[in-house]
């Protein structure tokens, strides 16, 4: 009994001073400026993200619910994004109003004060001004718990809106008795086709007073508008304690995962355990300061990177496969949430580091995606494969676990998924199998997914290594190679190319549709696979530091399109959006450390802030704070795939790690660089890379325009001065001719519509072949544009829309002029009196982008350039509400009329409605090409 007592006061003693790490975590952080994260109540990696909604519009500020300059609340909903840039989620909608039930949002909302507002680690609270209630909430992974305070006798109300937010597809309520209901909601957005079931329980019985339904029995509400009001008497001070638990599978899960996470009623004790949950989590990395709001921006940088990816799977183990089948996981937890595109630089090395179990968890699930859906996933919500983004980045962190020997996952599967993503023929991929790179042409952000593949490549290759694949370890090796193809040494930029040349104008500080999120300073960093080959193309490393000072020197202006993405500017260095993360990390590699040292020093102490903007640009699924942790403890991954570190200057007085094998690693001010560089997998064997041939890089067809009418002369030029070049010329006399490649020795002509091969060879090796067409203008027309096209969209030039070329649907590549804010207007000169009968230009709608069709387009003819007359108006059909990128040829039929001038007014849609996400902008009008018959 007395060794119990000494146990009992040991084990107290331990609990009472155990460090709270919980105490410094501030959720608001991120949730003013871009940061777009939510203060609500969740547990670390939970199912549940309890948090208030403050807006129901899906703006892009308002994308996870909840913005600090907002005023009113709606309600509280149990799932949310944090930090992402589309809007999608603020599922199951639940509000405490007095008096008079109403199911209207406008009446059931309330305003509110931040004063009247606290946020920690697992809880929320907040006051509702209107109808002077006091709400609570915490969370289990899979149960959210609202304690409502009511501060006045009367009427007591509890809205259920199925319809807020997302599209609701089919929605069911069912009455199981006067304190038990079972939702369900299956619902269209970001995720197209998202299913979540509820079972929700009041602590006393209500109630239904208001109903919104399409059909109904004595105990079922179901339709696409659902919302009920229940109600009960209250006294002044009364609580009402509601407990929601969620299931992505059925009404059968939400009842398991109630009676294993739901059990308790005592709010102050499902509050203290999230909070114990988050003390666990947080406590995995230990940081020393006397700086209070240092350790409040790291633990909220912590605690953010643990509030995602989201377990996805009932207490029995069941999920909702990518097939939209249920499955049932043995041996791994399965998630969902995977926001990779930003999360592989960063986030998932942490993971690495300090939660491997999660990591093999993760990989699991990507695998299972891969057997249910086909692929792994690339930007993976709730069962949904949205594409979001580019690259196949589940291969970086499936390779980043492998050569870190994690376990718990079947690296021959992983292999296999990961090698089926890099063999598609869709978004470029086909185009850079078979040349090297991407073009214009090709596809959209063509040069960042030209560099994106590459690297995920290089992560394909360091998988076959590990298992011994030999042919494919060379295949994809020569593959990551293929950014040489866009790397111009003329600018020591990486460029987009265009029909066998590059694309001009080139501007650095552009921002334009041949990048993701960025601009070619931000790109032109991005060969994290082969770094040290980088260097060598920019002639050593004297010079690549010359152009790393001039990324930070630069001006901070972009031109081209606006991109809200891009901030936290350091010249052209954004930290607020991903691809700079690594970037001031590269002094490392030139020897010049101590500007390593000073960028990131700056960028810690000026853009992570304990503040509600404290965060510069969107928190992204913890990618923006696994910067800052990893940074703010010396060490970052620049090459995720391979074991090591970059390291920099402390910025804590001490950092203790404690790994999950119950040893740990102090970091201090004294803790030499060198030995942080491998920190973690200091046993890890490294394989040697085999030595794979050089790319001969492709080489570049010049002229002075791709479209002409008169004889033009044209240049092939080597990127390496060592290569030779062989190539052929195919024009409309060569139908019937077998022709080959030949030697080029000089600059020749060609004054017919022409399709010119080349391909560079050096030591054996060849390039890929490029092609490049030429085309001799069909017609000797003119063209005078009275509007002004974005020099973004100008098909070509002021010749674009009478060329001969037809735009697609995807107007990303270029073939499109784009008008905004304005009619669209021009004249054509035909040279000649010709007889007309028939007139047509062709438009485009993509109105996700706010490009939307005319609403009609008048033709006027004219003998003399002055006195028009109108011969045909042709109205617009298509509903501005398609989201599919569609072209449309407005076509006229006339009357046979001589005329030699053709004038095109195309009215402007205006404003965007207020059904559109972008509501008050102003609508483009994409055009490409006019003709006449």
């Amino acid at each position: 009994m007395k060794k119990i007592s000494v146990f009992l006061f040991i084990f107290s003693f331990f609990i009472l001073n155990a460090q709270n790490f919980a105490q410094y975590v501030n959720p608001f952080i991120g949730t003013g400026g871009h940061g777009h994260t939510f203060p609500g109540a969740t547990v670390p990696f939970g199912m549940v993200q309890l948090s208030p909604d403050t807006r129901i519009d899906g703006s892009w500020d308002g994308c996870s619910g909840y913005h600090y300059s907002d005023k009113i609340i709606y309600g509280f909903s149990h799932t949310h994004l944090n930090g992402t840039g589309v809007s999608d989620y603020g599922d199951i909608l639940l509000m405490p109003t007095m008096g008079k039930a109403s199911l209207d949002p406008k009446e059931y909302s309330t305003e509110f004060s931040h004063q009247n507002e606290k946020a920690s680690a697992g809880f929320y609270q907040v006051t509702l001004d209107k109808f002077n209630i006091d709400a609570k909430l915490t969370s289990t992974k899979r149960v959210g718990y609202h304690e409502y305070t009511f501060n006045k006798k009367g009427n007591a109300n509890i809205i259920l809106d199925l319809n807020h937010r997302d599209k609701l597809l089919e929605g069911e309520i069912r009455i199981i008795d006067s304190k038990t209901i079972e939702v369900f909601r299956r619902s269209e957005a970001w995720a197209t086709n998202q299913y979540i079931f509820a079972r929700i329980e009041f602590s006393k019985p209500m109630k239904i007073v208001a109903s919104k339904k399409d059909k109904s029995s004595a105990t079922t509400f179901s339709g696409q508008n659902i919302a009920l009001a229940f109600s009960t008497s209250v006294k002044k001070g009364e609580k009402i304690l509601i407990k929601v638990a969620l299931s992505p599978t059925s009404y059968e899960g939400t009842r398991k995962n109630m009676l294993a996470e739901g059990k308790s009623s005592d709010f102050e004790f499902i509050k203290k355990n999230a909070e114990n949950d988050w003390n666990k989590e947080l406590s995995k990395i230990e940081v020393t300061s006397s700086d209070q709001d240092k350790l409040s921006v790291f633990y909220t940088a912590l605690y953010h990177t643990m509030m995602q990816p989201n377990l996805a799977m009932d207490v029995d183990g069941k999920y909702r496969g990518r097939d939209n089948k249920i499955h049932t996981a043995e041996g791994f937890d399965y998630y969902s949430v995977f926001s990779l595109w930003d999360t592989f630089r960063a986030y998932h090395p942490l993971m690495t580091l300090i939660d491997k179990k999660r990591t093999s968890d993760f990989i699991n699930t990507f695998i299972k995606q891969y057997d249910e859906g086909g692929r792994l996933p690339v930007w993976e919500l709730a069962s949904n494969e949205t594409f979001c983004m580019i690259g196949y980045h589940s291969v970086s962190v499936i390779a980043d676990a492998m050569a870190k020997n994690i376990q718990g996952f079947d690296y021959e599967k992983a292999y296999e998924a990961a090698k089926k993503s890099a063999m598609e023929d869709h978004f470029g991929l086909n185009a850079y199998k078979q040349n090297g790179y991407i073009s214009v042409e090709d596809e959209h952000e063509s040069v960042s997914k030209t560099l994106e593949y590459a690297y995920d490549d290089w992560c394909i290759a360091q998988m076959a290594l590990i298992l011994n694949k030999k042919e494919d370890y060379y295949y994809f090796m020569k593959r990551s190679q293929s950014w040489k193809n866009l790397y111009n040494p003329e600018t020591g930029f990486m460029q987009a190319r265009k029909n066998g040349s590059w694309l001009q104008p080139f501007e650095p500080n552009e921002v334009n549709n041949n990048f993701t999120e960025g601009n070619s300073w931000q790109y032109s960093f991005f060969v994290p696979q082969d770094i040290e080959g980088l260097i060598a193309f920019h002639g050593g490393k004297e010079k690549f530091e010359k152009f790393l000072d001039g990324l930070f020197s630069a001006s901070e202006k972009t031109t081209g399109r606006e991109q809200v993405d891009i901030t936290g500017l350091m010249g052209q260095y954004a930290n607020g959006n991903e691809p700079s993360h690594h970037i001031a990390y590269l002094y490392n590699k030139v020897g010049r450390p101590e500007k390593t040292d000073e960028k990131i020093k700056f960028i810690l102490d000026n853009f992570y802030k304990n503040t509600p903007d404290g965060l510069i640009g969107n928190e992204d699924c913890g990618q923006m704070s696994s910067w800052f942790v990893l940074s703010s403890m010396r060490i970052y991954p620049i090459t995720p795939g391979k074991v090591g570190w970059e390291t920099t200057t402390p910025y804590f007085e001490k950092v203790k790690i404690n790994f999950e094998d119950g040893t740990s690693k102090i970091i201090t001010p004294t803790t030499p660089k060198i030995e942080l560089e491998n920190l973690g997998f200091e046993n890890i064997k490294k394989l040697e890379p085999l030595k794979v041939p050089d790319l001969v890089v492709a080489p570049i067809i010049e002229s002075s325009n791709s479209v002409f009418d008169k004889p033009i002369k044209v240049k092939i030029k080597a990127l390496n001065p060592k290569d030779k070049i062989f190539y052929m010329t195919l024009d409309e006399d060569d139908a019937n001719v077998r022709k080959r490649f030949i030697p080029y020795k000089k600059p020749f002509r060609i004054s017919k519509t022409t399709t010119i091969s080349a391909y560079a060879e050096n030591k054996g090796e060849k390039s890929s072949v490029v092609t490049a067409f030429f085309n001799r203008k069909p017609n000797n027309w003119s063209i005078e544009t009275k509007s002004k096209y974005n020099p973004q969209y100008d098909a070509g030039g002021t010749g674009g829309l009478i060329d001969g070329i037809l735009g697609d649907e995807n107007w990303r590549k270029g073939n499109w002029q784009g008008f905004q804010s304005q009619d669209f207007e021009a004249v054509v000169d035909l040279k000649m009196q010709r007889k007309i009968s028939e007139i047509s230009s062709r438009y485009l709608q993509d109105s996700r982008s706010w490009i939307l069709m005319p609403t009609e387009v008048d033709y006027y003819l004219s003998s003399n350039n002055k006195d028009f007359f109108k011969i045909a108006t042709v109205e617009n059909t298509l509903d501005p509400k398609i989201t599919e990128n569609t072209v449309r040829e407005f076509k006229a039929a006339i009357v046979p009329t001589e005329a030699r001038y053709l004038k095109i007014v195309a009215k402007n849609f205006g404003k965007l409605p207020e059904w559109h996400q972008g509501f008050g902008g102003d609508a483009f009008i994409f055009v490409d090409e006019i003709m006449v018959k």
